[in-house]
């Protein structure tokens, strides 16, 4: 992954919590970026996301720990 793709990916999720964030706000400070990082987010968004089987492990582990968690919680 190259310093481009990474820019890329990091503007994507700026744009997308500028957005959560007007939703939630109800500010209208993500309009303008929102249109201006649009393009970008289209050529990138054709690439396939591949996790790796240590990605896969990391996250079937958070998630058997969060159920622990919550079945822990309900036991109580």
């Amino acid at each position: 992954m190259g310093v481009s793709d990474i820019l890329a990916q990091i503007d994507r999720e700026i744009a997308q919590l500028q957005q959560a964030r007007a939703l939630l706000g109800g500010g209208t400070t993500a309009t303008p970026k929102k249109a201006a990082s649009a393009p970008v987010a289209r050529k990138t968004a054709k690439k396939k996301r591949n996790l790796t089987p240590e990605g896969r492990k990391r996250i079937a582990e958070a998630v058997k720990r969060r159920w622990a968690e919550q079945k822990k919680a309900s036991g109580k």
